[in-house]
């Protein structure tokens, strides 16, 4: 009987089997290696990138800033241009209103009534003046108030006083106040008056 050692052919075939499994390992390790690698510079480029994204954005948002900052004072210059511009118009529209007030007062002056004090404070007329009687003194109202240039005539007092001329006659001293009525200039200068010349003294 003819008898065969299969012992060394076992112990090869192990020892092929071990190295083919090292040889296995050691390449799965170097391509988990290789696959980490890439994950990482992966990564690491996605983070430059947003760095970049980043740093870019701040970039725009700065210059967006100082434009805004520009607008802001752009729009403050133009407001304050604006204002100016309307205090100028203001005073070129209405740099007659103290003669066209002094013209429409003695035109709606009536006889028997005398002026003492006029005082303007923009559209607001103060007037305080002497009348004979207090006919006269509503005969001034309705003609104020029928002026095309004045309204909304006001009795605030009115009183009897010795007269100015120191006489021993006694007149009505009155208090009123009116509002002009302000219009765009080309209306006002094209505007008639109304009513005819009135006699006046002591007016001031």
């Amino acid at each position: 009987m003819i008898r065969i050692n299969l012992l060394p052919h076992r112990e090869e075939k192990r020892k092929r089997r071990q190295q083919q499994f090292g040889v296995l390992a050691g390449i799965f390790a170097a391509l988990g290696l290789l696959v980490a690698g890439a994950v990482w510079l992966f990564l690491d480029q996605q983070e430059e990138q947003q760095r970049a994204n980043v740093a870019y954005m701040k970039g725009e948002i700065d210059k967006l800033d100082k434009q805004i900052e520009e607008i802001r004072k752009i729009r403050e210059e133009t407001a304050s241009l604006l204002a100016k511009k309307q205090v100028v118009e203001g005073l070129q529209s209405n740099r007659s209103e103290p003669v066209q007030l002094l013209d429409q007062l003695l035109r709606q002056l009536p006889e028997g009534v005398y002026l003492k004090q006029v005082k303007q404070t923009g559209p607001k007329v103060n007037i305080v003046g002497y009348a004979q009687s207090n006919a006269r003194v509503s005969t001034l109202m309705r003609n104020l108030g029928a002026s095309p240039y004045l309204e909304n005539p006001e009795l605030v007092e009115i009183k009897a006083v010795p007269a100015p001329d120191k006489s021993n006659n006694r007149v009505n001293e009155f208090n009123m106040n009116i509002s002009i009525k302000r219009a765009a200039p080309e209306e006002r200068k094209g505007a008639p008056t109304k009513g005819g010349p009135a006699k006046v003294a002591g007016a001031t």
